[in-house]
């Protein structure tokens, strides 16, 4: 599912309107009445229910003008609130006032904090309440009257549905500008916007999401060639390689693994044993020797490949003999459990720079990297870099609140600029390509916030990799699968806590199996209507 920002839904608006000849009030016709048939869908009829529309300036508050209207025929009670004087309204928003004050409809003029406070008690009697306050366009900070009315509608009982975007949100960061609304419903216009799905924290104040199809050609939006998008099950379904009946363990790709040190050789445990249950042929796990029995008894799976001047962590000194364990390989897995000794970061360093087949990094290699920076760019091999906030702070030298501030435009020109895949970790995971593409994922839950549970996302892409998807589709199914598991764990045991990384694990088969069968359950709110 694409997303639009700001400033390209203008785009696709204008090219919709003088290219292909659609009138805007037509656009905005439809935009009205497919949010209140979002509104009959999911709250109700609306028949003898008081519906209070409260109307900001611009073109939102044109489509809250249509909303009155098309509630009044389905025999609603709708009553509209001016935040503005009734003359500051223009062009197709005064069309529809102009409709609305011909129609038994109350309409009153509430542009001040004295107004609001008498309207507050009506408030309370409505069924629902609309905010058409504020659209996409808004990028200052909401003050005055308008944030004394976000307020009161954020105390209503009642459901609140948002027009286009929740007043107060920016929609491409997610990030409430001020005061924002906090909505139950927000029906928004021709294409979903990337602050609507991102958590954080745009989710926290969308509720349900409905996107409505206002007659924008399809045309127009192939033409737009938008870059982000929300990955779904039906679009990365099709990715896995068919498991013929003739295949066998070499068909399915050989993962080399990287990881685990004295203390953490589960790190490097779970991430073979997500690499395995991602269906990968073949694992080897090149591990320090004195550590080799741990591993040969651990994971009965996974074949060992014991360095023999590596004691207790992974060394520089066996550069060489990783480099011959690469040899019929198709990926590499490099990071979970490594630590930060200095020969441990020498061994990343070269690998990184000189290995010559698609590599994930994750963890301790990020560490390692970060060390060096101008190693980053121009890899001679797909690399997929898998941060979290704080490990992507580290390479960026930004703090760890700018980058969750500004997860999208952060991770985009990251990978843009160092030519790397990236997978900013966390709630709404973001996948970043070298070329701009970028994608949101909308699976996983707080039950998934415990140790080891990255270490087998780093195996779940790398046997992805190892099975042959290309660097980008191995990121966005391994990040969609990967929380997708997590999903299902909750709805087997309705608690956010207490999984097990090792559990995570386990539920990758069937996790997969229904992804590609179609049979996985939608993990995004978002639909669409007319």
């Amino acid at each position: 599912m694409k997303l639009a920002t700001a400033e390209q839904m203008r785009s696709l608006d204008s090219m919709a309107i003088n290219r292909y000849g659609i009138p805007s009030i037509v656009l905005m016709e439809n935009a009205g009445r497919g949010t209140v048939e979002a509104i009959c869908r999911h709250l109700g009829d609306p028949a003898d229910r008081v519906v209070s529309i409260f109307v900001g300036p611009g073109n939102n508050g044109g489509d809250g003008l249509v909303i009155a209207r098309h509630l009044h025929q389905r025999g609603a009670q709708a009553r509209v609130y001016l935040l503005v004087a009734p003359e500051k309204l223009s062009g197709d928003a005064a069309v529809n006032l102009a409709i609305v004050n011909r129609l038994p409809v109350p309409v009153r003029s509430v542009t001040d904090a004295a107004a609001l406070a008498e309207v507050e008690e009506q408030l309370a009697q409505s069924w629902a309440v609309v905010d058409a306050i504020f659209g996409t366009g808004l990028t200052r900070e909401v003050g005055g009257h308008f944030a004394e009315a976000v307020k009161r509608l954020n105390r209503c009982t009642c459901p609140v549905v948002a027009v286009d975007v929740p007043s107060g949100l920016d929609s491409d960061s997610g990030q409430p500008l001020g005061f924002c609304v906090r909505a139950q419903l927000t029906a928004t216009f021709g294409l979903a916007k990337p602050g609507l799905v991102l958590h954080q924290p745009g989710t926290h104040f969308v509720g349900q999401l409905v996107v409505v199809d206002i007659g924008i050609p399809p045309q127009a939006v192939e033409e737009a060639a938008i870059q982000t998008e929300l990955l779904t099950g039906g679009e990365v379904g099709g990715w896995l390689p068919l498991r013929r009946s003739t295949a066998h363990k070499g068909t399915f790709g050989h993962l080399l693994v990287l990881a685990g040190s004295a203390g953490k050789t589960g790190a490097a445990l779970l991430c073979a044993n997500g690499a395995l249950r991602a269906g990968t042929g073949l694992v080897s796990l090149a591990v320090p020797h004195d550590l080799n029995p741990i591993f040969e008894t651990a994971l009965a799976e996974a074949m060992t490949i014991p360095l023999a001047n590596s004691n207790g962590l992974l060394s520089a000194s066996d550069f060489h003999a990783v480099e011959q364990a690469l040899a019929g390989k198709q990926a590499l897995a490099l990071g979970p459990g490594l630590g930060t000794d200095p020969k441990t970061v020498a061994l990343v360093h070269r690998l990184y720079h000189e290995a010559r087949l698609p590599m994930v990094v994750d963890a301790d290699a990020v560490n390692a990297l970060a060390t060096e920076p101008r190693l980053v760019a121009n890899p001679p091999a797909p690399r997929i870099l898998t941060p979290h906030p704080g490990e992507m702070a580290r390479l960026t030298g930004l703090t760890t609140p700018e980058i969750q501030a500004d997860r999208l435009r952060v991770a985009r020109e990251f990978a843009t600029s160092h030519r790397v895949f990236l997978v900013l970790k966390g709630a709404g995971t973001v996948v970043a390509a070298p070329d701009g593409e970028i994608a949101v994922n909308p699976t996983g839950n707080p039950g998934m916030a415990a140790g080891g549970v990255g270490d087998v996302l780093t195996g779940l892409i790398g046997g992805l990799l190892a099975q042959g998807l290309p660097p980008w589709r191995a990121a966005c199914l391994g990040a969609y699968a990967h929380g997708l598991a997590g999903d299902r764990l909750l709805a087997g045991q309705a608690i956010q806590f207490g999984f097990l990384a090792g559990e995570l694990a386990a539920e990758l088969p069937a996790t997969l199996e229904a992804i590609v069968t179609g049979n996985a359950p939608s993990s995004t709110t978002a639909t669409h209507t007319i």
